[in-house]
């Protein structure tokens, strides 16, 4: 019954047309049934009542005027002179004249042309009459055509009126009639066609419920399927270009989220690998071989306040490091653990290194990823610092700007020269790998975990210029524990 990619509207329109064009037919033919009737009905009971105005009246009064032309000699004159009997016999012709133009059969016209000839001779009677009314000795003849043809007229006019009524009042009933076999024969199709509408509606119905419900349950089951997690399923093509859309836009939808979902799960190992990597770099065994010996050198020199010193350092450091497993920390925690780191490596390079953290206290109760300033400072010590005659100065500071936080660790070391500088600057985009900037790979794994928690818009800005200074900024968003 549906063609490939009908419509959904296409489908309610049928539903409609078969509903309501059927159902139009049938008031438009009872609507044209009653008003046949009604115009029928009106004429008869119309003509009826002129024709009965006449029954009753004409006779009597007519006979009643032409009376009193006869016997009274005065007033006759005044009758006469006015032609009222010519007026009545007028208005009279007038009406059965019109009566006669709107019969619709034989016998009524007939009947009608009847009265009409009727009244006519009872015209030329009246004329007679009045000829004669005023003649002095005419009074018996007058009577005698009073008697013999007036009145005889008058009764015969008034029996042809009662045939003519009589013959409608007939066509009243068997209009009656008519309208109760019609009123039978409508109500019989008005049930036949409503019976045809409701089981071509329930058809339709069943039609369009099949086509739009199970593809919709079909939907349905599919979209739970992907809730749990299998976005290999795909919605098949159901023929309604509404329903087809939807199930496209669904396959679309999963097949999106499936890639998603496989980038987020990639995302996540490489920012798990990165952290193992960048937390192995923290624990670096150089470093605690590093400070395990100079708390021996300390403890052997018996500077016993600086050996408690260290190893509580060192134990804050580590303590920062893990953290419980938290990926986020505070920055006033973030601040304790780069100045753990500090207070430690000092110990080791007091002669050529100093430093000052300036991080606002408003700006602790701030989150911030974890081991995100530390390798920026150990990076500034070893590749700044170090290669450095003379003391050397690194500066910790952070700041907000708007809804984000910039922490900007510079030093005064060698500095980087422009190739270098760009070299260093596409490692950390991920453009370069490790092998080609190997003094970089610390900072690569920073930014990477920055743009993997936070977004592509956040991370690492590098600057430098050669044998002067180095600063790296990291651009977080201000987020509140």
């Amino acid at each position: 019954m549906w063609r490939k990619g009908s419509t959904l509207k296409r489908r309610l329109n049928m539903l409609v047309a078969v509903c309501l064009i059927p159902l139009a037919v049938m008031v438009v033919y009872l609507l044209v049934m009653l008003n046949r009737f009604s115009g029928r009905y009106d004429m008869i009971v119309e003509n009826i009542t002129r024709a009965n105005d006449y029954n009753i009246e004409f006779k009597d009064d007519l006979d009643y005027v032409m009376y009193i032309i006869v016997v009274n000699a005065e007033r006759a004159e005044e009758l006469v002179d006015t032609e009222q009997p010519h007026v009545m016999i007028g208005e009279a012709r007038t009406v059965f004249q019109k009566l006669y133009e709107q019969a619709d059969t034989e016998y009524a016209r007939n009947s009608l042309s009847r009265i009409l000839k009727s009244l006519n001779t009872l015209e030329d009677r009246v004329e007679e009459i009045e000829a004669d009314a005023l003649v002095s000795g005419a009074y018996d003849t007058n009577m005698e055509r009073l008697d013999l043809n007036i009145r005889v007229l008058t009764d015969l006019i008034q029996e042809q009126i009662q045939e003519y009524i009589y013959y409608e009042t007939t066509n009243l009933e068997e209009l009656r009639e008519g309208i109760r076999t019609d009123v039978d024969r409508a109500i019989r199709v008005s049930v036949a066609v409503m019976a045809g509408i409701l089981l071509g509606a329930l058809l339709i119905n069943r039609r369009i419920v099949s086509g739009i419900a199970e593809p919709i349950s079909r939907l349905c089951e599919f979209t739970k399927q992907a809730g749990r997690g299998d976005f290999a399923v795909r919605a098949q093509d159901d023929g309604v270009d509404e329903l087809t859309v939807l199930n496209q836009g669904f396959n679309q939808m999963v097949e999106r989220i499936g890639h998603l979902v496989e980038g987020i799960r990639v995302e996540q190992l490489n920012l798990r690998a990165t952290e193992l990597k960048l937390l192995q770099a923290q624990i670096n065994p150089h470093f605690l071989y590093n400070t395990l010996d100079t708390i021996i050198w300390l403890a052997e020199a018996g500077q016993t306040e600086q050996v408690v010193s260290m190893v509580s350092t060192l134990s804050s450091f580590f303590r920062t490091t893990l953290s419980k497993g938290r990926d986020y920390i505070s920055v006033q925690e973030e601040e304790t653990h780069i100045r753990s780191y500090l207070t430690i490596q000092q110990f080791r390079y007091r002669d050529i290194l100093e430093y000052e953290i300036d991080i606002p206290e408003e700006l602790y109760e701030y989150q911030i990823l974890k081991l995100t300033l530390q390798p920026l400072v150990e990076n500034a010590l070893y590749h700044g610092i170090k290669n450095k005659r003379g003391l050397g100065h690194i500066r910790v500071a952070g700041r907000r700007e708007g809804d984000r936080l910039a922490f900007t660790v510079r030093d005064n070391g060698v500095g980087m020269e422009p190739e270098r500088l760009e070299h260093v600057r596409r490692l950390i985009n991920g453009e370069l790998k490790e092998e080609d900037v190997p003094s970089g790979f610390g900072l690569f794994n920073v930014n990477q975990r920055l743009r993997l928690n936070y977004g592509a818009e956040y991370g690492l800005l590098l600057s430098s210029e050669y044998g002067e200074w180095t600063e790296i900024c990291a651009v977080i968003p201000a987020v509140k524990k």
